[in-house]
């Protein structure tokens, strides 16, 4: 294991682990005006949303590590107060990277990045119009989390209204995660498409999983079996009874036969196949049936 502590290396380097560590991290598309209404436009990827009621969302701008200076969306954000947290699609991910270019102050990076300025409803900074999701947000507070290069400025913004492209929904309303077609950014030049990695796992919310703890421990110690084939056995609520289980064996040859050849990790392979296939409960059966003396296991 390669431990340090961040005082023994340049924060450039340590910055550049984190990066690559913490990932994929979404995206806010801040726009924000000058004093004298001027539009700045930078992506931001130390940002998510932390409350719904009310709506909060919190994006970093930190201080450059080389010159230790600031950017231009931190002070216009202490200066106005107001900001537009767009959303970056696969669509766009090109001219938001390009908007990120450090331009002289006074330039204007929507029309730099061939974007276009949609006006906004309540604040004053400018929308992303070719953003799927947009909000304009009020700064509710702006902490500082250190003074030297690398220190981030925690902008704390509340959402006061959300602008969403009619084309993103679902029939129900919903956002549709392969309609938006977000993008997110890891380390160095990277940045991950996600519905192209997407894949659902039930909330453990309306059921009470046994726990990988209730798990016999020849199954807890298995060679085959990972740590999420396990979480996704402890999250069953009960476990197949004697005679489900030998119902099941008594049905497939197939079973039996892997049953009789007293091959653990054979078997356990085999309950890891139907894992990938979501069937939980028969992967469980086949598990628990190694330990079971059924008549007619043997294969004739």
């Amino acid at each position: 294991m390669y431990s340090i502590e961040p005082k023994d290396i340049p924060t450039a380097k340590f910055h550049g682990l984190l990066l690559g560590a913490v990932a994929p991290r979404p995206i806010a598309f801040a726009s924000t005006v000058d004093a004298e209404g001027k539009p700045n436009l930078s992506p931001f990827s130390f940002f998510n949303t932390f409350s719904s009621n009310p709506p909060v969302m919190i994006f970093s701008p930190n201080r450059r590590v080389r010159d230790n200076t600031s950017k231009h969306t931190l002070e216009n954000a202490r200066i106005t107060k107001e900001v537009v947290i767009n959303v970056v699609n696969y669509d766009i991910v090109q001219q938001a990277s390009l908007s990120s270019t450090e331009y002289p102050e006074g330039v204007n990076e929507f029309i730099k990045a061939g974007l276009t300025m949609l006006p906004s409803d309540i604040v004053k900074p400018f929308r992303v119009a070719e953003s799927p999701v947009q909000f304009e947000c009020k700064i509710k507070e702006i902490i500082e989390l250190g003074t030297e290069g690398g220190s981030g400025n925690l902008i704390i913004c509340e959402v006061l209204k959300m602008h969403i492209n009619e084309d993103v929904l679902d029939d129900e309303g919903r956002i549709d995660h392969y309609k938006i077609d977000l993008v997110a950014r890891a380390g160095g030049n990277f940045y991950s498409r996600a519905r192209d990695g997407f894949f659902e796992i039930p909330k453990p919310t309306t059921t009470l999983g046994i726990g990988v703890d209730q798990i016999p421990e020849h199954i807890r110690r298995s060679k085959v079996l990972t740590g999420n084939d396990l979480g996704m056995l402890g999250n069953v609520e009960k476990l197949p009874s004697e005679e489900e289980i030998e119902a099941f064996v008594q049905d497939s040859v197939e079973i039996r036969g892997i049953l009789s050849s007293d091959d653990n990790d054979r078997i356990h392979r085999k309950a890891q196949d139907y894992l990938r296939k979501d069937e939980v409960y028969t992967a469980w059966k086949i598990l628990l049936a190694e330990k079971f003396e059924i008549p007619g296991q043997s294969v004739d």
